[in-house]
């Protein structure tokens, strides 16, 4: 079986990425036999603020050079809001950008806002309802971004904590009374976390089971757009409705 080196380039606070990513391909692994090692790279941010979300963004092409000293076969962009908040589609050149800066990489540069869009066109996803930490305007400027992909956006969640290491503090037992408050009508997929640094791996498959919708975050949609890169099966328990359950 193959070794597959991923690349991880996360914000200076961010205390998730590194943990809800790497254990879903560790779920992975032990069905398909795959391995995966993981070696990251940060970005200065602490608060969730345009100003500090938009000096990480100036930031990644040195985060992404450095990191490809590690020849890791492709690296994923791991901040959701700092992405859509520049507006509609700007994840493309982002990930266009910085994966002309590491041409070696077969599988390139994914982006974290760019897997949760591809992750609900896969599922067929017309109309969704999202959980966020975000304060109120970036919320709205990440419901925008999803619905200028053709998704409609029937509902929002707004947390309001703008400390990147209190989102990070977030208990995520409490997601499944969050997501119960959601508006369902007509929804096809649940963005249960829309960043990737709230925890949410734990409550994924609970809380898809109460509401009966599939179920996504951002850090699984990341997990899974990482093995359409590397082209491996996406197959793991417990990791929400982009990955095959086992089978018993």
């Amino acid at each position: 079986m193959s070794n597959h080196r991923i690349g991880l380039l996360v914000p200076s606070s961010n205390t998730t990425m590194e943990t809800e990513v790497p254990e879903v391909l560790r779920r992975v692994a032990h069905l398909t036999g795959q391995r995966f090692s993981f070696h990251s790279n940060r970005m200065r941010m602490k608060t969730v603020t345009p100003e500090e979300l938009a000096a990480m963004n100036a930031d990644a092409d040195r985060a992404t050079i450095e990191l490809a000293d590690a020849e890791v076969d492709v690296m994923a962009y791991a901040c959701l809001v700092a992405i859509m908040s520049q507006g509609p589609g700007v994840h493309r050149g982002i990930e266009r950008r910085l994966t002309e800066l590491v041409e070696h990489q077969a599988g390139g540069v994914v982006s974290s806002a760019g897997a949760l869009i591809e992750g609900l066109h896969h599922l067929g996803a017309k109309k969704t309802a999202i959980v966020t930490p975000y304060v109120k305007h970036l919320t709205a400027k990440v419901a925008d971004y999803i619905e200028a992909e053709g998704i409609e956006v029937h509902d929002t969640v707004s947390l309001e904590v703008d400390d990147n290491l209190a989102v990070g503090r977030l208990d995520p037992a409490g997601l499944k009374g969050i997501a119960a408050g959601l508006d369902l009508r007509g929804v096809d997929v649940v963005v249960l976390s829309a960043c990737v640094q709230m925890p949410s791996l734990e409550a994924i498959s609970e809380v898809q089971a109460a509401l009966g919708v599939p179920v996504i975050t951002a850090a699984t949609a990341t997990a899974w757009q990482i093995l359409q890169r590397l082209r491996q099966p996406a197959v793991a328990a417990d990791a929400g409705a982009l990955f095959s359950q086992p089978q018993s």
